[in-house]
């Protein structure tokens, strides 16, 4: 039961900063300099931070949530 948990939440880490790190990736394709205003350096990382782990987490939680519910299906079709 325990091993269970344990393997659920070092799934759950890996797949957190797998998708920040793609979110990362991808957003440095992205021009959101031209959004900001001029020498404002500090607060574009700032953002590309923020962007970066509030999309990433939400990625990830859909992937686990997919996952998990997958996981549930057979107890739909179980008879008790």
């Amino acid at each position: 039961m325990m091993t269970g948990v344990g393997q659920q939440a070092l799934l759950s880490i890996i797949s957190h900063l797998v998708f920040i790190a793609l979110t990362w990736w991808t957003l440095q394709g992205v021009h959101v300099e031209k959004l900001l205003k001029p020498n404002r350096v500090l607060q574009a990382r700032v953002l590309y931070i923020l962007l970066t782990i509030a999309i990433g987490s939400t990625v990830s939680n859909f992937f686990l949530d997919y996952l998990l519910w997958s996981k549930q299906l057979p107890f739909l079709f179980r008879g008790e």
